[in-house]
């Protein structure tokens, strides 16, 4: 018999038994509905280590670090590519920089009134050159790390070279090419690359601090050098029309190479002496005639005769280093030898006292050209000797 306490307690539990059995009864799908939303049962304990967490890779302070480092470097290498990094010569130079990038860099040498040679030196001072890196100063360090550069729109008087005779005013434009460039920093924006290998560009020099000078511009006022004249490839880089009047300026006041002359005759321009150069016209006459004599003079010491030049030249040394003896002229051997010496023309000497007695004397050469012999005076030749 149960407790009369717990009576009201069971009719309690039996209603809510009763209400449950109808709601299940009445709505199976909801029922069904609650069942699904309960997750599913892990198969494995190690399930719930291999899972990844993609969570942290979506957060901004973690993956916005490594792209900016990743461009950083990316945005350097390129900078440092076009603009810092070191070119040894012109076949390093790309294309693309043609006309539209230029060089900093130190000239080392100047080879003619037009053309230097350029040490690259990117970034300038604030890259270290020449507080921290310096720039080479032997030749043997310079060899194949500098750029030759050709001035545009100029054409400066030719020098010597190959034995050709130098034009005048060409000892004055390289004077004034090597004071105004040689060791200085210099700027060149880059036009062409010409036949000899030879960048073509703008030159532009610091003078006095902020001062900036046009190199070719500064030649062709000074009568230095002449507009460059050419069929095809002539390079002023926009400034022709500014040349030309720098040129007819130094023309009109005698400046210079065109100081020379005012008839169209006077004056050679460096073109003018390169087509006649080309076409093998004739130069100086002193400079042909000293190189064809030469080239005879090698040509008879190979075939082993002498030239009334070579023995002239060979009687002047003779005298000059003998100053006491008179001038011998001699008829040098060939280079084989011969049975019969070399015979000298001077002046004869006194005939010598007759021989003594008793005393050794030198008979005469006889005429089948063999030496007669006595050993003591009275005895006679020797009997190869006797007619």
């Amino acid at each position: 018999m149960r407790w009369p306490g717990s009576w009201g307690e069971s009719k309690d539990n039996a209603a809510a038994a009763s209400s449950s059995s109808s709601s299940s009864s009445s709505s199976p799908s909801s029922s069904s509905s609650s069942f699904s939303d309960i997750p599913k049962r892990m198969t494995s304990w190690a399930d719930s280590l291999n899972k990844t967490d993609w969570r942290q890779y979506k957060d901004p302070h973690t993956w916005i670090p490594p792209a900016l480092a990743v461009a950083a470097a990316l945005g350097f290498s390129a900078f440092y590519r076009s603009y810092l990094r070191r070119i040894p010569g012109t076949s390093h130079i790309q294309p693309r920089f043609f006309r539209r990038r230029s060089l900093l860099g130190k000239v080392t040498s100047v080879g003619d009134g037009d053309n230097f040679h350029l040490f690259h030196t990117p970034g300038g001072r604030l890259a270290g050159w020449g507080w921290l890196r310096k720039v080479p100063t032997y030749r043997k360090d310079l060899k194949g790390k500098t750029i030759p550069v050709r001035i545009a729109g100029v054409d400066a008087p030719e020098g010597a070279h190959f034995g050709r005779p130098a034009q005048p005013y060409s000892g004055e434009a390289l004077d004034f090419l090597t004071h105004y460039l040689l060791g200085r920093r210099v700027r060149a924006y880059l036009y062409r690359r010409d036949q000899y290998d030879r960048v073509v560009a703008r030159v532009i020099v610091r003078r006095f601090f902020f001062f900036r000078r046009d190199v070719g511009l500064q030649m062709l006022k000074r009568g230095l050098a002449t507009c460059y004249e050419a069929k095809s490839g002539a390079e002023f880089g926009g400034r022709e029309a500014q040349y030309r009047v720098a040129e007819a300026k130094a023309k009109a006041r005698k400046r210079g190479l065109w100081s020379g002359g005012s008839g169209p005759g006077d004056l050679e321009t460096p073109r003018e002496y390169k087509t006649r150069m080309a076409a093998g016209g004739a130069t100086d006459e002193a400079t042909d005639a000293a190189a064809a004599a030469a080239a005879a003079n090698t040509a008879n010491a190979a075939a082993g005769k002498t030239t009334p030049a070579t023995a002239t030249t060979t009687a002047a040394a003779t005298a000059a280093s003998s100053a006491a003896r008179p001038t011998v002229t001699v008829t040098p051997s060939s280079s084989t030898p011969t049975p019969k010496p070399a015979t000298a023309t001077t002046t004869p000497p006194p005939p010598p006292p007759p021989p003594t007695p008793g005393k050794a004397g030198q008979a005469a050469r006889s005429s089948t050209g063999t030496q007669t012999t006595a050993s003591s005076w009275g005895k006679g030749p020797s009997p190869g000797g006797r007619r």
